[in-house]
């Protein structure tokens, strides 16, 4: 049982809850999930079987797009509608106009201090487990990367705001820095992760659906972790070099880059390996290797 299952995880349910539930379907503790998503959430989420645990990386790290309903007038502590809420009082009514021209404050390399209530680590505790004590933690601001904001809809106290960002990024951060921005605060009311990457919310199965249907028809392949690789088909007596952990001679058509990592694949497509290439040595060096049973 090895593979990639894309869910659609529902509101309320934890990104954990979700990896127990495929881990006690497919019988092995061998399950990971690419991505947390907060229960107030919705959407796409990348649950890794088997081997396939090791890609983990390679998708977390892939861009991400999100649906966010942002609620103006109101901040809490924990950035969302689940924490502690209060009211801004006298807080001013902005148009759409102004919500508009504020967006672009958030597109790009922008520095964002995470949400009190987050799974940051400060002095060796997560922030969230100091926050449920009552103690204020000091978050330092982290890059992160936003490619994108589009306003969708605007009726105040609402916005409906599409979000492409890189990893890392919180969205609840978000929310409150742009109701900090408008005078007027903002905490973040409803969100749905639409994709990771080419993972999307069409090609995703419902909870429903991992207790009725069989794992193994609602597995995608490994290398779809790793699409944006370049790939190198293998030939058999390849695959032995593998098992030995030595490097392939990459064939003289082989143009990729210094260093690159190349999905090393056998003759049906599936992922074998993924080695790093050594321009000058003209190799393949193998990094991860997985052989799952590799065919010519």
């Amino acid at each position: 049982m090895v593979g990639l299952l894309i869910v659609n995880k529902p509101s309320g349910m934890s990104s954990r809850r979700v990896v127990d539930i495929v881990a006690r379907r497919a019988g092995t503790k061998r399950v990971g999930h690419a991505g947390t998503l907060d229960p107030l959430a919705s959407g796409v989420l990348v649950v890794c079987l088997g081997w396939a645990t090791r890609l983990v990386s390679f998708i977390q790290d892939r861009p991400k797009t999100y649906l966010a309903r942002v609620i103006l007038g109101r901040r809490s502590d924990t950035d969302d509608v689940t924490g502690e809420q209060t009211e801004v009082c006298g807080a001013p009514q902005r148009t759409r106009a102004e919500v508009e021209a504020a967006l672009p404050m958030f597109v790009g390399e922008i520095l964002q201090v995470p949400p009190q209530f987050s799974a940051v680590h400060v002095g060796g505790q997560r922030a969230h487990t100091m926050a449920r004590l009552g103690k204020t933690v000091s978050l330092q601001p982290r890059p992160v990367q936003i490619h994108g904001v589009t306003l969708l809809r605007y009726e105040y106290p609402e916005v409906e705001l599409e979000i492409d960002c890189g990893s890392g990024t919180y969205i609840r951060s978000l929310a409150r820095d742009l109701g900090n921005f408008l005078g007027c605060g903002g905490l973040l009311g409803e969100l749905v992760r639409q994709r990771i990457g080419e993972f999307s919310l069409a090609n995703s199965v419902s909870i429903d659906d991992l207790s009725t249907r069989p794992l193994v028809e609602l597995l995608r392949p490994p290398v779809e972790a790793v699409a944006d690789l370049p790939r190198h088909t293998l030939r058999p007596p390849d695959c032995d070099q593998l098992i030995r952990g030595r490097a392939l001679l990459c064939p003289a058509a082989c143009q990729h880059s210094a260093r690159s990592l190349v999905a090393l694949v056998d003759g049906d497509g599936q992922l074998q390996a993924l080695a790093e290439h050594d321009v000058e040595q003209h190799l393949l060096c193998p990094r991860h290797v997985f052989l799952p049973g590799c065919s010519g």
